[in-house]
């Protein structure tokens, strides 16, 4: 029998959210953004929850094909634009939409004389200093572009520095005044600023995160209000209990001690299962409903829960590490990192279902 861990995905937790989205951009198309492998879900396993999408958003580009294997017919965009000439062969034969953000990307889409234009986002560094042309080198790098042969509709797009914790406005001014007399549409929203930052929406938004129910800022309080949905629930069952007396301490290194008899549940989860090593005791969470804590370090299979609450729990009580009980973005900050992280870093060895 295999171990009880195992974690659920729900394409229609997806697909509520991505309501959500439309209703908080009404005026806007919307690119529902896959990258890495729809955040640790899975392409295959949500693509259902996608199909009121306007498109499809992504950076790898077998993962554009697999979107296209799939039977998406919309419009997909490669966020980090292609490599060498072979990428620009796949592009143009799968009808993809290639970001480009220098140069030499432009020159390698024109070099490799795709039979049919390649429309392109034309990536703006507004601020955030990773990729893209300058504000004031943006209009004569859309002059280039317009002029190049096999490149055909150019959308004007920049991404946000902080949208999830402060002002826009100013990354916002600088796209705006750079691209003042240069048609076309534009995309500027990610996740917190589809959120949180409505003068930014333009006609295309990208979300990522929220399609996946945890909160751009990293902190669940930040979406209370907002009604989204877990997509990932990673669960497990205690495979063992132990009654500690006062003074014991459990786990390596022995970091959590007793101040009285208590019982303990060891749970079928660790690290190598990609819950985070470095969750502290206190880290929220759910044994047969009943939200309570970890206690002591993460071991590689293994870790351990305060049973305090939950009197009548034993060997083989449900065990919700994180999903609609205990919020992703809760464990995440207790252990000092991101919702996003937690979901990529699912590992290979948890067996995978769609719920």
């Amino acid at each position: 029998m295999p171990r009880p861990i195992k974690a659920s995905i729900h394409p229609d937790a997806v697909a509520h959210n991505l309501d959500i989205v439309r209703r908080k951009a009404s005026k806007s198309r919307v690119w529902a953004v896959v990258k890495a492998n729809a955040y640790g879900h899975g392409i295959e396993r949500v693509y259902s929850g996608l199909a009121a999408a306007d498109g499809i958003a992504l950076l790898d580009l077998d993962e554009a094909v697999r979107i296209r294997e799939l039977g998406w017919k919309k419009p997909v965009l490669l966020l980090e634009g292609v490599f060498t000439n072979e990428d620009v062969k796949t592009a143009d034969e799968f009808g993809l939409t290639v970001a480009v953000h220098s140069d030499e990307h432009r020159k390698l889409i024109v070099a490799a004389k795709p039979r049919r234009p390649i429309d392109i986002y034309l990536k703006m560094n507004s601020g955030m200093n990773r990729l893209g042309f300058t504000p004031e080198n943006y209009q004569a790098a859309w002059a280039r572009a317009s002029a190049s042969e096999g490149i055909g509709n150019i959308t004007l797009m920049s991404h946000f520095a902080n949208a999830d914790e402060g002002s826009v406005d100013w990354q916002l001014e600088q796209f705006d005044n750079a691209t003042r007399d240069i048609p076309g549409e534009r995309s500027l929203s990610n996740s917190a600023a589809t959120l949180w930052h409505a003068q930014a929406h333009r006609d295309w938004v990208r979300p990522g995160i929220v399609l996946y129910g945890a909160s751009p800022s990293g902190q669940s309080k930040d979406i209370s209000d907002v009604e989204l949905r877990a997509s990932m629930t990673l669960h497990s069952e205690l495979i063992a209990v132990q009654t500690m007396r006062a003074g014991e301490t459990v786990g390596y290194a022995r970091t959590y001690r007793a101040d009285g008899e208590m019982r303990i549940g060891v749970v079928a989860c660790g690290y190598a299962d990609g819950y985070p090593r470095h969750a502290p005791t206190g880290t929220p969470i759910c044994v047969d409903g009943i939200i309570t804590r970890t206690v002591g370090r993460v071991s590689m299979d293994m870790l351990t829960v305060d049973l305090t609450p939950c009197p009548n729990a034993g060997i083989g009580s449900k065990v919700e590490l994180w999903g609609e009980q205990v919020k992703i973005d809760d464990v995440a900050a207790s252990s000092g990192t991101i919702g996003y992280e937690l979901m990529c870093a699912l590992a290979r060895r948890v067996p995978v279902m769609v719920a």
